[in-house]
């Protein structure tokens, strides 16, 4: 039985998609990936977002449409060709149940989520997408090229321990983390909690209108709720009824923060940047976490040149999530 609401929602009024330092982080941030993405015969897209405001949507069977704007300049892919384009173009977004034809989107946008870690990143997407009944990807809707500009789910560590890919995952954790305290709460998520433990993965291009978000999460926990009573076994049933939720993410982060902060009290510099915005509201909700210095090639620009790119792991409890999704749609609509 269908008991995902079905909701068209058109937005407009268009806001400031970044803070101070974020234009400058999407513009070379996204260049990079848009070069990824053309290797895999994806988009190839840089720029910045202007989005307009959202509203409440939720996941159907199939998909949702969502109009948004994205403001974007494009390089030809072509040699041939040196004319740049910069302008807006007006996209309907859908959300759609993962299949085996997003395998190489999702690759492409999971290539740095375990910093330059080799590992078994495939069967990791295969993960992803065998488990239909929770997780979302997004795309352009009637797209010829059929590309992932986004994607959602949540896997029970419990259930895909035996997995190679979940087995490196887990090593490359603990081997991160550097504060013992920290570090036996994560050796208790990965251990005797994993049954009680959802990996969230939330990965997108850069420039995916932020007024997806909202709908997107609400899709997913709405998503989470309904499989903890429509799957067909106790045992799925059960491993959808996470009691926390582990995350890892990408933030830059302010060099010699605490120096600075001693040396000059009126600094405008921010400590943090995130690259998703929700992971702000994550972080402030977290039980604990933890960050690692990142070893893939650093974003080089004069705003940036204060910072440094690093991993951020959270463990957020599962009570914490109404607050998350009230919070992302009010940072989201403001």
């Amino acid at each position: 039985m269908t008991r995902k609401p079905t909701r068209r929602s058109h937005l407009r009024k268009p806001q400031p998609a970044f803070s101070r330092l974020g234009r400058s982080m999407a513009l070379v941030t996204s260049a990079r990936r848009a070069k990824q993405q053309n290797d895999m015969n994806t988009p190839n897209s840089t720029g910045m977002v202007s989005f307009p405001q959202g509203q409440n949507g939720s996941k159907k069977e199939k998909h949702d449409t969502i109009e948004a704007k994205t403001q974007v300049s494009c390089s030809s892919s072509s040699e041939n060709e040196e004319d740049d384009f910069e302008g807006v173009v007006q996209a309907d977004f859908a959300f759609f149940d993962p299949k085996p034809d997003d395998f190489h989107g999702i690759k492409v946008l999971l290539q740095t989520f375990l910093d330059n870690k080799e590992w078994e990143l495939t069967s990791f997407v295969d993960l992803i997408l065998q488990q239909t009944t929770v997780g979302t990807v997004v795309k352009i809707e009637e797209d010829e090229d059929n590309s992932v500009y986004a994607f959602v789910s949540a896997l029970n560590l419990q259930r895909y321990k035996e997995s190679k890919c979940m087995m490196e995952l887990k090593d490359f954790l603990m081997s991160m983390c550097q504060e013992k305290e920290i570090k036996e709460k994560l050796s208790s998520y990965l251990g005797e909690k994993a049954a009680d433990v959802g990996l969230l993965i939330s990965q997108r291009v850069v420039n995916l209108p932020p007024q997806l978000l909202p709908p997107l999460y609400d899709g997913l926990f709405d998503e989470i709720s309904w499989a903890t009573e429509d799957e067909p076994t106790k045992e799925l049933r059960q491993s959808f009824a996470f009691k926390y939720y582990l995350l890892v993410s990408k933030i830059y982060k302010l060099k010699n923060v605490d120096q600075k902060k001693k040396g000059s009290s009126s600094s405008s510099q921010e400590a943090i940047i995130y690259l998703k915005p929700e992971d702000e509201i994550f972080h402030n909700l977290s039980e604990w976490f933890y960050c690692f210095p990142l070893r893939t090639q650093q974003v080089t620009t004069n705003e940036l040149k204060e910072y440094r790119s690093m991993g951020l792991v959270m463990a957020v409890k599962a009570t914490s999530v109404p607050a998350f999704r009230q919070q992302l749609h009010s940072l989201i609509d403001e």
